[in-house]
Protein backbone atom coordinates (compact mmCIF):
# COMPACT_ATOMS: atom_id res chain seq x y z
CA UNK A 1 0.00 0.00 0.00
CA UNK A 2 1.37 3.49 -1.07
CA UNK A 3 1.55 6.41 1.77
CA UNK A 4 -1.61 7.37 0.48
CA UNK A 5 -3.70 4.25 1.31
CA UNK A 6 -3.67 3.42 -2.22
CA UNK A 7 -3.54 -0.30 -3.45
CA UNK A 8 -0.40 -1.03 -5.82
CA UNK A 9 -1.59 -3.64 -8.49
CA UNK A 10 0.22 -5.65 -10.19
CA UNK A 11 -1.02 -7.64 -13.47
CA UNK A 12 0.22 -9.29 -16.52
CA UNK A 13 -1.36 -11.66 -18.97
CA UNK A 14 -0.44 -14.08 -21.92
CA UNK A 15 2.76 -15.28 -20.51
CA UNK A 16 2.25 -18.73 -22.32
CA UNK A 17 4.95 -20.84 -20.08
CA UNK A 18 6.12 -23.66 -21.27
CA UNK A 19 9.24 -25.34 -20.19
CA UNK A 20 11.48 -23.56 -22.71
CA UNK A 21 10.38 -19.94 -21.31
CA UNK A 22 10.19 -21.12 -17.60
CA UNK A 23 12.47 -18.93 -16.08
CA UNK A 24 11.90 -15.73 -18.12
CA UNK A 25 10.05 -13.73 -15.61
CA UNK A 26 10.72 -14.87 -12.59
CA UNK A 27 13.81 -12.75 -11.37
CA UNK A 28 11.37 -9.44 -11.86
CA UNK A 29 8.90 -11.26 -9.88
CA UNK A 30 11.75 -11.94 -6.51
CA UNK A 31 11.09 -8.22 -5.59
CA UNK A 32 7.40 -8.07 -6.48
CA UNK A 33 6.36 -7.19 -2.48
CA UNK A 34 8.18 -4.23 -2.17
CA UNK A 35 6.06 -2.83 -5.50
CA UNK A 36 2.95 -4.34 -5.21
CA UNK A 37 0.13 -5.92 -3.00
CA UNK A 38 -1.44 -8.44 -5.01
CA UNK A 39 -0.30 -9.82 -8.36
CA UNK A 40 -3.55 -10.58 -11.26
CA UNK A 41 -2.79 -12.94 -13.52
CA UNK A 42 -5.15 -12.11 -16.94
CA UNK A 43 -5.37 -15.83 -18.56
CA UNK A 44 -3.35 -17.59 -21.03
CA UNK A 45 -1.11 -18.73 -18.52
CA UNK A 46 0.06 -21.75 -20.94
CA UNK A 47 0.38 -22.66 -24.67
CA UNK A 48 -1.42 -25.38 -24.79
CA UNK A 49 -3.02 -25.93 -21.40
CA UNK A 50 -1.66 -28.97 -20.37
CA UNK A 51 -0.88 -29.71 -16.61
CA UNK A 52 2.49 -30.13 -17.59
CA UNK A 53 2.63 -26.26 -18.17
CA UNK A 54 0.86 -25.17 -15.43
CA UNK A 55 3.61 -26.55 -13.02
CA UNK A 56 5.76 -24.17 -14.95
CA UNK A 57 3.25 -21.49 -14.10
CA UNK A 58 3.29 -22.63 -10.63
CA UNK A 59 6.94 -22.78 -10.17
CA UNK A 60 7.16 -19.07 -11.66
CA UNK A 61 4.40 -17.49 -10.17
CA UNK A 62 3.89 -19.56 -7.00
CA UNK A 63 5.50 -18.82 -3.68
CA UNK A 64 5.67 -14.99 -3.96
CA UNK A 65 5.65 -12.43 -1.18
CA UNK A 66 2.17 -11.19 -2.51
CA UNK A 67 -1.03 -13.13 -3.02
CA UNK A 68 -1.66 -14.43 -6.79
CA UNK A 69 -5.32 -14.41 -8.63
CA UNK A 70 -5.49 -16.10 -11.79
CA UNK A 71 -8.17 -16.70 -14.26
CA UNK A 72 -7.91 -19.43 -17.44
CA UNK A 73 -7.30 -17.84 -20.74
CA UNK A 74 -8.66 -19.92 -24.10
CA UNK A 75 -5.31 -21.78 -24.52
CA UNK A 76 -5.28 -22.71 -20.92
CA UNK A 77 -8.96 -24.48 -22.41
CA UNK A 78 -7.12 -26.15 -25.03
CA UNK A 79 -6.72 -29.50 -24.24
CA UNK A 80 -9.66 -29.54 -22.29
CA UNK A 81 -7.38 -30.10 -19.15
CA UNK A 82 -8.87 -26.82 -17.02
CA UNK A 83 -9.94 -29.22 -14.00
CA UNK A 84 -6.18 -30.16 -14.12
CA UNK A 85 -4.45 -26.73 -15.35
CA UNK A 86 -6.44 -25.46 -12.15
CA UNK A 87 -5.30 -28.10 -9.60
CA UNK A 88 -1.99 -27.87 -10.55
CA UNK A 89 -2.38 -23.61 -10.25
CA UNK A 90 -4.23 -23.47 -6.77
CA UNK A 91 -1.52 -26.55 -5.58
CA UNK A 92 1.70 -23.55 -6.31
CA UNK A 93 -0.61 -21.36 -3.99
CA UNK A 94 -2.15 -19.37 -6.72
CA UNK A 95 -5.78 -18.45 -6.56
CA UNK A 96 -7.88 -19.38 -10.12
CA UNK A 97 -11.07 -17.74 -10.18
CA UNK A 98 -14.15 -18.68 -12.43
CA UNK A 99 -16.97 -16.72 -11.95
CA UNK A 100 -15.65 -16.93 -8.40
CA UNK A 101 -14.32 -14.15 -5.88
CA UNK A 102 -11.64 -13.76 -3.48
CA UNK A 103 -11.24 -10.42 -0.78
CA UNK A 104 -7.87 -9.71 -0.03
CA UNK A 105 -7.10 -7.39 3.16
CA UNK A 106 -4.47 -4.73 2.00
CA UNK A 107 -3.93 -2.47 5.28
CA UNK A 108 -7.16 -1.10 6.81
CA UNK A 109 -8.92 -1.73 3.30
CA UNK A 110 -10.94 -5.13 1.81
CA UNK A 111 -10.52 -5.29 -1.67
CA UNK A 112 -12.54 -7.60 -4.06
CA UNK A 113 -11.63 -9.49 -6.91
CA UNK A 114 -13.97 -11.24 -9.66
CA UNK A 115 -13.31 -13.12 -12.34
CA UNK A 116 -13.79 -15.24 -14.92
CA UNK A 117 -12.24 -16.11 -18.23
CA UNK A 118 -15.10 -14.29 -20.47
CA UNK A 119 -15.52 -14.72 -23.48
CA UNK A 120 -16.46 -13.02 -27.07
CA UNK A 121 -19.48 -12.05 -28.96
CA UNK A 122 -18.30 -8.55 -29.95
CA UNK A 123 -19.46 -4.49 -28.79
CA UNK A 124 -22.24 -2.15 -29.69
CA UNK A 125 -23.29 -1.81 -33.43
CA UNK A 126 -21.17 -5.46 -34.13
CA UNK A 127 -22.15 -7.91 -32.21
CA UNK A 128 -23.38 -11.47 -32.19
CA UNK A 129 -27.11 -12.22 -31.74
CA UNK A 130 -29.05 -15.23 -30.47
CA UNK A 131 -30.63 -15.85 -33.88
CA UNK A 132 -30.64 -18.49 -36.25
CA UNK A 133 -28.27 -21.60 -36.23
CA UNK A 134 -28.32 -23.35 -32.82
CA UNK A 135 -24.50 -22.76 -33.60
CA UNK A 136 -24.29 -19.11 -33.25
CA UNK A 137 -27.47 -19.09 -30.34
CA UNK A 138 -24.71 -21.66 -28.35
CA UNK A 139 -21.83 -18.91 -29.16
CA UNK A 140 -23.48 -15.61 -27.99
CA UNK A 141 -25.22 -17.35 -25.81
CA UNK A 142 -22.07 -18.67 -23.84
CA UNK A 143 -20.77 -14.86 -23.67
CA UNK A 144 -23.86 -13.65 -22.37
CA UNK A 145 -24.21 -16.09 -19.43
CA UNK A 146 -20.78 -15.90 -18.62
CA UNK A 147 -20.63 -12.53 -17.90
CA UNK A 148 -24.07 -12.68 -16.21
CA UNK A 149 -23.04 -14.95 -13.79
CA UNK A 150 -19.53 -12.70 -13.38
CA UNK A 151 -21.87 -10.10 -12.67
CA UNK A 152 -23.38 -11.57 -9.98
CA UNK A 153 -20.49 -12.61 -8.33
CA UNK A 154 -19.08 -8.97 -8.31
CA UNK A 155 -21.99 -7.10 -7.22
CA UNK A 156 -22.01 -9.59 -4.20
CA UNK A 157 -18.47 -9.05 -2.94
CA UNK A 158 -18.02 -7.72 0.59
CA UNK A 159 -15.32 -5.15 -0.27
CA UNK A 160 -14.27 -1.52 0.12
CA UNK A 161 -13.36 -1.57 -3.71
CA UNK A 162 -13.79 -4.09 -6.61
CA UNK A 163 -11.40 -5.49 -9.21
CA UNK A 164 -12.84 -7.24 -12.56
CA UNK A 165 -10.65 -9.64 -13.72
CA UNK A 166 -11.07 -11.07 -17.15
CA UNK A 167 -8.94 -12.66 -19.82
CA UNK A 168 -11.52 -11.66 -23.05
CA UNK A 169 -12.29 -7.54 -23.28
CA UNK A 170 -15.31 -5.54 -21.90
CA UNK A 171 -14.36 -2.75 -24.71
CA UNK A 172 -12.96 -2.11 -27.99
CA UNK A 173 -10.45 0.46 -26.97
CA UNK A 174 -8.00 -1.59 -25.83
CA UNK A 175 -7.93 -3.71 -28.68
CA UNK A 176 -7.17 -0.74 -30.84
CA UNK A 177 -4.38 -2.26 -33.42
CA UNK A 178 -6.28 -5.38 -33.58
CA UNK A 179 -7.99 -6.38 -36.98
CA UNK A 180 -11.30 -4.94 -36.71
CA UNK A 181 -12.30 -8.33 -38.26
CA UNK A 182 -10.98 -10.71 -34.99
CA UNK A 183 -13.32 -7.94 -32.27
CA UNK A 184 -15.79 -10.18 -31.71
CA UNK A 185 -13.42 -12.81 -30.82
CA UNK A 186 -11.47 -10.41 -28.74
CA UNK A 187 -14.25 -9.82 -26.25
CA UNK A 188 -18.03 -8.56 -25.68
CA UNK A 189 -19.76 -5.57 -24.36
CA UNK A 190 -21.51 -7.44 -22.15
CA UNK A 191 -18.40 -7.84 -19.94
CA UNK A 192 -18.46 -4.02 -19.50
CA UNK A 193 -22.19 -3.93 -18.78
CA UNK A 194 -21.34 -7.02 -15.78
CA UNK A 195 -18.90 -4.30 -14.79
CA UNK A 196 -20.84 -1.23 -14.98
CA UNK A 197 -23.70 -2.96 -12.92
CA UNK A 198 -21.61 -3.60 -10.11
CA UNK A 199 -20.69 -0.30 -7.56
CA UNK A 200 -17.43 0.57 -6.59
CA UNK A 201 -15.58 -1.07 -8.85
CA UNK A 202 -12.25 0.51 -9.46
CA UNK A 203 -10.49 -1.26 -11.94
CA UNK A 204 -10.73 -4.28 -15.37
CA UNK A 205 -8.49 -5.95 -16.01
CA UNK A 206 -7.95 -7.98 -19.19
CA UNK A 207 -5.44 -10.17 -21.62
CA UNK A 208 -5.74 -12.28 -24.96
CA UNK A 209 -5.46 -8.73 -27.61
CA UNK A 210 -2.03 -9.21 -28.14
CA UNK A 211 -2.08 -6.33 -30.67
CA UNK A 212 -4.33 -4.03 -28.66
CA UNK A 213 -3.57 -0.69 -26.84
CA UNK A 214 -3.28 -0.89 -22.97
CA UNK A 215 -6.06 1.39 -22.13
CA UNK A 216 -9.66 2.16 -22.21
CA UNK A 217 -12.39 2.70 -20.13
CA UNK A 218 -16.07 1.49 -19.55
CA UNK A 219 -19.54 3.55 -20.86
CA UNK A 220 -19.73 3.63 -16.84
CA UNK A 221 -16.15 5.17 -16.38
CA UNK A 222 -14.24 2.08 -14.65
CA UNK A 223 -10.89 2.17 -16.11
CA UNK A 224 -9.87 -0.92 -18.04
CA UNK A 225 -6.54 -2.03 -18.58
CA UNK A 226 -5.00 -4.29 -21.04
CA UNK A 227 -1.82 -6.63 -19.71
CA UNK A 228 -1.37 -9.46 -22.15
CA UNK A 229 2.53 -9.18 -22.20
CA UNK A 230 3.05 -8.25 -25.82
CA UNK A 231 1.07 -5.25 -25.19
CA UNK A 232 2.99 -4.21 -21.55
CA UNK A 233 6.13 -5.67 -23.16
CA UNK A 234 7.51 -5.99 -18.93
CA UNK A 235 7.01 -8.85 -16.50
CA UNK A 236 4.01 -6.86 -15.05
CA UNK A 237 2.73 -3.06 -14.93
CA UNK A 238 1.44 -1.81 -11.54
CA UNK A 239 -1.58 0.10 -11.07
CA UNK A 240 -2.71 2.51 -8.19
CA UNK A 241 -6.35 1.57 -6.96
CA UNK A 242 -7.55 3.87 -4.27
CA UNK A 243 -11.11 3.65 -2.39
CA UNK A 244 -13.87 4.04 -4.75
CA UNK A 245 -16.92 7.06 -3.68
CA UNK A 246 -20.26 5.79 -4.38
CA UNK A 247 -23.45 7.81 -3.47
CA UNK A 248 -25.29 7.64 -0.20
CA UNK A 249 -28.52 6.53 -0.94
CA UNK A 250 -31.37 8.53 -1.40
Amino acid sequence: MTSDGSVRVAAVGDVHLDADVLGRYRPALEHLGDKADMLLLAGDLTRHGTADEARCVAQEFGGLAVPVIAILGNHDYHCDQEAEVTKVLEDGGITVLECSSTVLRVGDMRVGIAGTKGFGGGFAGACASEFGEPEMKTFTRHGRELAERFGVVLAELDCDVRIALTHYSPVPETLLGEPLEIYPFLGSYHLAQAIDAATAVGLAVHGHAHAGSERGTTPGGVPVRNVAHPVIKQAYNVYQLAPVLTPAPA
